[in-house]
C-alpha cells in the first residue's frame, strides 16, 4: 500500500510563488507515474501535471510555462514548482501515484486513472 503526504501549500499573493512537495512511502516510487492534480470549490478534480518514471513531464494547458513537476526517486518524493500564481490556481492540490492505465486504458490525465491519493494540500492565491 503507497501513501502519499502532501505539503508546501498556503497563502500567497497574485504573482508570487509555492513549491509543494509529496512524500510517497511503501511500493515501488521509482517505478510510478506521478501526477499533480487540483480540485476548486464546486469543481471536479482536475489535471494539473504528470511525471513518467522516466521522468516526462507533461503539463495542463493552464499552468504550462509557469509550473514544473520534479521527482527525486532516491527520497521517494514528487514536487510541483508553482511560480507567477495567479488568483485561479486556488484550489486543494493533491499528489497521485499509481497510474491504472496500462490495465484499465485510462489516460494519465484523467483522475479516475490512480491508484493512490493523498490527502491534499489547499493553495490559496490573493488578487
Amino acid at each position: 500500500q503507497v501513501q502519499l503526504v502532501e505539503s508546501g501549500g498556503g497563502l500567497v499573493q497574485a504573482g508570487g510563488s509555492l513549491r509543494l512537495s509529496c512524500a510517497a512511502s511503501g511500493g515501488t516510487f521509482s517505478t510510478y507515474t506521478m501526477g499533480w492534480f487540483r480540485q476548486a470549490p464546486g469543481k471536479e478534480r482536475e489535471f494539473v501535471a504528470i511525471m513518467s518514471w522516466s521522468g516526462a513531464a507533461y503539463y495542463a494547458d493552464s499552468v504550462k510555462g509557469r509550473f514544473t513537476i520534479s521527482r527525486d526517486n532516491a527520497k521517494n518524493a514528487v514536487y510541483l514548482q508553482m511560480n507567477s500564481l495567479k488568483p485561479e490556481d486556488t484550489a486543494v492540490y493533491y499528489c497521485a501515484a499509481g497510474w491504472t492505465g496500462p490495465r484499465t486504458g485510462v489516460a494519465p490525465r484523467r483522475s479516475n486513472g490512480y491508484d493512490y491519493w493523498g490527502q491534499g494540500t489547499q493553495v490559496t492565491v490573493s488578487s
